[in-house]
């Protein structure tokens, strides 16, 4: 363990030179105060790892050495030391925010046990709070990309609903962002200190579903070999999310429309009810309205799930943030992989604006990858762009592009194929393109070898 900065205050002197020896001698920083009143008034928040008190001293006690440096550093983990413990005590220390008891006399061995213990749990709990802050600042409206109208206007509606604890559903197609969205309802709202629980109801087999979502008892079913905690009790607090939400059993929609009512539920197998604090926001890119009229969704729960409801567009209708988000997935893997690939060349650009991406932003992601994987140059170009989506004229919308794109094809196949004197193994190596690829662009150009090398 790095060396940490300990404060002991204990009125006995050589008790605190035995501690501090102690410590020292585990590499760790100390400092030791006899009276209390010179330790509560250097303290500082942010200098100190640990604080070690004595509980019966003169002047001021250790219980309140413990509320006057808790109300400066309330995380600072704090070890109370006496020699007159009492359960009354010991419950009095705890709720002041004492971390731990030390009975004198103590043993050198029992002193680093409890030292350690301290310093572990303050490191996890240092850590758990960046990760928190970092999270919250992935998921900061501001960092969620985009500048068309349209989007901006969602956001507004987003930044609106995540302070009113309030069910909401996303809707979208896939591939839009739908969970984004719901990190960022949780990460902006009170409950951002709580957990966030995410579960695709349409990857889980709806016989096992009810049990994920609401926990059992043990003997509940067959292979139930213990009591299972359910993501609605893991959620308490905070928020559970429900991806798919469409795919939810006509059983399962029953006990999730009884909860949204009680705050309630039981378990699989369990008489009492379990009542659990968690916000609800689901997201689907089926037509529920459509289910409710077929009789595969409750109307009743459709009401309870949608008093919020939040339409992500899809991407052919944010052309203004394709350029935005192909930068910001460029980057990324100019991260990750050390690259320096600079962006789309003005064609490619041209071409990833006019493609309708029926697979959204997750699609731009993945084509992002591929193109960044096989591309030789500084810039993805539209030869490699054109690997991995279909360039044609309805989707590019301007017929002089269009014939510049497909004068570049045609040529770059001819010359790409006497090249290498007809061969498409070759040919698919020299210009990094798979040979189902290059087939594909020649029966789009009609274009025949044998016509390209006479």
């Amino acid at each position: 363990m790095p060396a940490k900065k300990i404060m002991i205050v204990d009125n006995e002197e050589g008790l605190c030179r035995m501690m501090s020896a102690v410590l020292m001698d585990e590499g760790h920083g100390t400092r030791t105060f006899t009276d209390p009143l010179e330790a509560v008034e250097l303290f500082r928040a942010g200098i100190w790892d640990l604080v070690i008190s004595d509980i019966k001293m003169p002047g001021i006690d250790g219980l309140e050495v413990l509320k006057r440096i808790k109300a400066i550093e309330p995380e600072i983990p704090v070890i109370m030391i006496t020699a007159f413990a009492t359960v009354e005590m010991s419950i009095q220390a705890l709720r002041r925010g004492a971390y731990d008891m030390l009975t004198k006399p103590f043993e050198p061995d029992e002193l680093l046990f409890r030292v350690r213990n301290a310093l572990n749990h303050n490191q996890l709990a240092n850590e758990n709070q960046k990760l928190r802050e970092e999270l919250a600042g992935k998921f900061n409206f501001d960092n969620i990309i985009g500048a068309s109208t349209i989007l901006q206007q969602l956001l507004d509606k987003v930044e609106k609903v995540a302070v009113r604890d309030t069910s909401a559903l996303i809707t979208g197609e896939s591939g839009t962002g739908k969970e984004l969205i719901a990190q960022a309802i949780h990460y902006n709202s009170e409950r951002k200190e709580k957990p966030f629980i995410a579960i695709n109801c349409g990857a889980i087999p709806s016989s096992v579903l009810e049990s994920e979502l609401f926990g059992h008892k043990k003997g509940a079913f067959t292979g139930a070999d213990a009591d299972k905690e359910g993501l609605l009790k893991a959620a308490d607090g905070g928020t559970l999310f429900l991806d798919e939400v469409g795919n939810l059993p006509i059983s399962v929609q029953m006990t999730m429309l009884r909860f949204l009512q009680e705050q309630e539920f039981h378990r699989v197998g369990d008489t009492k009810p379990t009542k659990v604090d968690v916000r609800l926001i689901s997201a689907t890119n089926s037509d529920l309205e459509q289910e409710v009229k077929d009789g595969t969704f409750r109307e009743d729960l459709f009401y309870r799930l949608n008093v919020i409801n939040l339409h992500l567009p899809p991407l052919r209708q944010r052309k203004a943030d394709i350029s935005l988000l192909a930068a910001h997935f460029i980057g990324e893997q100019n991260k990750k992989f050390k690259t320096a690939i600079a962006g789309f060349s003005t064609e490619a650009q041209h071409a990833s604006t006019e493609y309708p991406w029926p697979g959204n932003i997750r699609q731009l992601k993945n084509v992002i990858e591929a193109c960044m994987t096989i591309e030789t140059e500084n810039q993805i170009s539209l030869a490699t762009l054109t690997q991995f989506i279909e360039i044609d004229a309805s989707t590019i919308g301007n017929e002089d592009y269009t014939n510049a794109l497909a004068r570049f094809e045609i040529d770059y196949l001819r010359q790409l194929l006497t090249s290498v004197d007809g061969n498409i193994d070759e040919a698919a190596k020299k210009s990094n393109m798979n040979m189902a690829t290059i087939y594909r662009k020649l029966k789009k150009y009609g274009l025949r070898k044998g016509e390209i090398l006479n």
